[in-house]
């Protein structure tokens, strides 16, 4: 007859150290959320965290939070902002990586706002988020036609006084925006996850559409209908 032998405390704790550092996280909704200028972002994207429980990461705000707090990580963006040069995709996933750390404790998921504008920052987003044992689950594309989109800015303009809302401004901003993200619209679209969302119309229906689509997609479900 044989007997199995107990289990050695080294092999216990062999197996304790082996378990993913950020299991915790294993379940969270992680989404991206693309909009033009004038596409209405703000006011969905509010909506998003409110009703999915989620943590908002700009990376604008993060860089500015930084840079303010003169971190180390803070102290070397601004070097590079001061010489007029982007910011490297390395540094800046090293950013979002201490902000996931630090701030998405206790949220539902995390939306990236800004994040990412090429595709090798969306494989290195991919990555890091692997590395802490969960994934990137739908990204969100508000789309509004540029005519619609100009006209907003406009009105923007003449109610707030934006000296950006200008029609030369507007333009380039678009243009600019058009060329970072077609290549990533089409990158997620193959990936499976690219939620294409009208966002013309009301506010309500354009975010039951938003929610129902990430419903129907990822399975998490909004704390509110």
């Amino acid at each position: 007859m044989s007997f199995m032998q107990p289990q050695s405390q080294t092999s216990r704790q062999t197996k304790a150290t082996s378990a993913p550092r950020h299991s915790n996280i294993r379940n969270m909704l992680n989404l991206v959320l693309f909009g033009a200028p004038g596409s209405g972002k703000g006011t969905q994207s509010a909506r998003l965290i409110d009703e999915f429980g989620l943590h908002h990461i700009s990376t604008g705000e993060v860089l500015r939070d930084h840079i303010n707090r003169e971190t180390e990580l803070g102290k070397i963006a601004q070097k590079y902002i001061s010489e007029g040069q982007l910011i490297p995709d390395d540094l800046m996933i090293s950013i979002l990586e201490d902000v996931l750390e630090k701030n998405a404790e206790g949220k539902e998921g995390v939306i990236f706002d800004g994040f990412p504008r090429t595709i090798p920052q969306a494989e290195a987003l991919k990555e890091l988020l692997r590395k802490r044992g969960t994934d990137l689950h739908a990204v969100v594309g508000l789309e509004v036609p540029e005519e619609e989109l100009v006209e907003r800015m406009l009105n923007r303009g003449k109610e707030t006084g934006r000296a950006d809302d200008n029609l030369d401004t507007i333009k380039k901003r678009l243009d600019v925006y058009h060329n970072q993200t077609s290549p990533l619209r089409d990158y997620y679209t193959k990936d499976g996850i690219y939620l294409m969302i009208n966002g013309s119309g009301v506010v309500d229906d354009i975010f039951n559409d938003i929610a129902d689509k990430i419903e129907k997609t990822t399975g998490n479900k909004r704390k509110k209908k």
